[in-house]
């Protein structure tokens, strides 16, 4: 028996064995859009949405507990809404990860696993989350990157949006200040991984982005008609570029203490990826070891880049507040996946470790019974499509594959799943097809992975590691005797996630 999907490189359909001991990919009908007239006239009265994105933001803030990360305006935030610390993405890469959240799909259902293909390629009928306000009558704006943002056949989704998307598009090594130049992205050769200068906040795209925001938060503060408007900062993305008061607010000695004991791995190599990202960039060795130097100015670099955005996040906020929108607006913030910073041996994303699946997540809406609460349980970022969808009294999406939120914004205490579902493929960057992937599993007191042959679905390595007793995934416990029935109900569990999608 076979299945279908898409051609990664080319856009045409291929034929690939069906993974049996997953259920096989799933390739889901094309969704029905609703009648735009007769939706229209429901949205006046309803809340608006503010849907922050960030690009590489581990749980790396204030709120979430890090010692010396200076995050006053996202600490705010959660102070007035709903924190969830065990949140998870779907695939630690930018196109498929945004790709699941933005369409509320998995990314074996969405045939993306890489960087170049665009979910309209796979799915060209598919409805996305601000699509679907849309469709509700919402005036729907982007700002910023909020959908992938390079090196793709069709750039951002001008169909989800009511205006042109502004400040979507581009590399991220072009955001770059040069002397003498505007303030723009520039077309410069790659440079070093950071840069430390005495500029104002728009000599670089976020600065711009948030004074973008703002204005259109002015524009449409009298309007009776509600708007969806998504804001996408490009930090703390490499380069870890940010003006110099950002990296003045902390003290490097402390840096290196935060630094000095990250956890090493005995993880199968499969698990592991050659760090090609930060090695990019010229400051950086291609080859071998990262120095102390090296590793403190990079560290030092992702704090100020930050704190950079978290002084936008507040711009935006202080400025739906100056409106007197606070009241009727939800504000929901979120990474689209975490980073290695030397832990493991590895740099920036691409694997299945906690450190890079784990995300921030903040929800916050009008007139919250509990606000400044945290939840335990377990979520997933394809949840949030059909949550918005829910507090904004919108009709469910049947073909959407997350789960709502809403009984945790309703009681933090409860929970929503058992477990969350991360996956990668190997090669970590591919063309064509991908020859191993790497499904990941996270329960409340384990991570349990399997890589399997993606053709044949032969497993090729398995990790456990026990969070009680390792939270760092220092040791990898799969083939310890003590382990095998905790091993093999994981892998059944896993089985029935992935073939369920």
């Amino acid at each position: 028996m076979r299945v279908y999907d898409y051609d990664l490189s080319k856009g045409d359909r291929i034929a690939i064995p069906q993974l049996t001991w997953t259920g096989g990919i799933l390739l889901l009908p094309p969704t029905t859009k609703p009648n735009e007239k007769q939706t229209t006239r429901s949205a006046i009265g309803k809340p608006n949405v503010l849907f922050i994105a960030v690009d590489d933001l581990r749980v790396q803030l204030g709120c979430y507990g890090d010692p010396i990360a200076q995050t006053p305006n996202i600490d705010a935030l959660a102070a007035r809404g709903l924190l969830f610390q065990r949140a998870y993405c779907q695939q630690a890469l930018c196109n498929p990860s945004r790709a699941s959240v933005m369409t509320g799909r998995y990314p074996d259902s969405l045939g993306i696993w890489n960087l170049v293909t665009h979910f309209r390629e796979t799915h060209p009928d598919i409805v996305t989350l601000p699509e679907r306000f849309k469709m509700e009558g919402y005036y729907t704006q982007n700002i910023g990157k909020v959908f992938h943002n390079y090196r793709q056949n069709i750039q951002n989704d001008p169909q989800s949006w009511s205006v042109p998307a502004k400040f979507a598009w581009g590399a991220h090594s072009n955001d770059w200040y040069v002397e003498g130049e505007p303030f723009e992205m520039h077309q410069v050769p790659k440079g070093p991984a950071v840069q430390k200068v005495d500029v104002p906040d728009e000599a670089y795209l976020d600065g711009r982005i948030a004074k973008a925001a703002v204005e259109t938060l002015q524009q449409r503060a009298n309007d009776k008609q509600p708007f969806f408007l998504a804001v996408g900062f490009w930090k703390p993305h490499l380069p870890f570029n940010a003006p110099q008061k950002y990296w003045d607010q902390y003290d490097v000695q402390e840096i290196a203490e935060q630094i000095k004991d990250l956890p090493g791995s005995n993880a199968p190599e499969i698990a592991r990826h050659d760090s090609r990202e930060v090695r990019s960039y010229t400051d950086i060795p291609k080859k071998g070891a990262i120095t102390h130097e090296q590793n403190l100015r990079l560290n030092h670099g992702y704090y100020a880049a930050i704190s950079f955005f978290d002084t936008q996040v507040g711009k935006v906020l202080d400025e739906l507040k100056k409106q007197g929108l606070v009241e009727n607006t939800i504000v929901v913030l979120w990474s689209d996946h975490g980073l290695h910073l030397g832990e493991h041996d590895l740099w920036c994303k691409t694997s299945n470790f906690e450190l890079d699946a784990r995300v921030p997540l903040i929800i916050s809406q009008p007139s919250m019974t509990n606000p400044g609460k945290q939840s335990n349980s377990l979520v997933e970022l394809v949840d949030l499509y059909p949550t918005i969808v829910d507090l904004c009294g919108l009709a469910p999406q049947s073909a959407v594959e997350g789960t709502s939120l809403l009984p945790l914004l309703e009681n933090p205490e409860k929970s929503v799943r058992s477990s969350a579902l991360t996956q990668h493929p190997r090669p970590a960057y591919y063309q064509g097809m991908p020859d191993v992937m790497g499904y990941s599993l996270r329960s409340n007191d384990f991570r349990y992975t399997e890589w399997r042959d993606f053709k044949t679905g032969k497993m090729t390595a398995a990790e456990l590691y026990d969070h009680k007793s390792d939270p760092q995934e220092a040791t990898n416990v799969v083939e310890k005797s003590k382990y095998e029935a905790v091993r093999q109900k994981l892998s059944e569990q896993l089985a029935s996630r992935v073939g369920q999608k």
